[in-house]
């Protein structure tokens, strides 16, 4: 394994493993802006899950396909690698609360929360920025997370146009926009 370097760092090159580089590592990466999800779907059983994700992008227009990832110590990575739908809820500014609720280890993270059915029965969040109906197309080992890829059968704009942002560690609002 290659070591792993903080280029403006007084650390050198230190092992890839050294908790201190993770450390650095995911701090640099926090200074990439995210919007906040929360993916859903049903077990086979009927029971809804939902999990708090920012690590979401577009992958493909044609065929339509999203991905995202989950910690292979998540309590919810069997679940999710066998759902053959889900649904990716794109946070409003307003549904912090929302993102904590699915992030918790609570047993029930729909407690509170609004949704209605989408494809497959898998349940929407109500009042998020968009949402993105999908099925499973194929996923990936990627180190300790796996990478879930879906094809996109419906997609919904919301009413609420701002996103929820997390960035440095914390949750952020859009500001004023750039000039061009």
């Amino acid at each position: 394994m290659a070591d792993l370097r903080c280029a403006n760092d007084d650390l050198g090159a230190v092992p890839a493993t050294s908790e201190v580089v993770f450390r650095h590592f995911r701090d640099a990466l926090s200074r990439f802006p995210t919007g906040v999800t929360v993916i859903t779907a049903l077990t086979p059983d009927g029971t809804a899950i939902g999990v708090t994700i920012s690590s979401f992008n577009s992958v493909s227009l044609e065929p339509p396909l999203i991905l995202w990832s989950l910690s292979s110590t998540s309590p919810n990575l069997a679940a999710f690698a066998q759902v053959s739908h889900y649904a990716v809820n794109i946070l409003a500014a307003d549904q912090r609360w929302i993102s904590e609720c699915f992030a918790a280890r609570e047993e029930d993270r729909f407690t509170g929360v609004r949704v209605r059915q989408g494809l497959g029965g898998v349940p929407l969040v109500e009042g998020c920025s968009a949402w993105f109906e999908c099925s499973h197309e194929a996923q990936y080992p990627g180190g300790d997370h796996l990478i879930l890829v879906g094809r996109v059968h419906r997609f919904t704009l919301g009413e609420v146009s701002e996103p929820l942002i997390f960035h440095g560690g914390r949750y952020r609002e859009l500001g004023a926009e750039a000039d061009r």
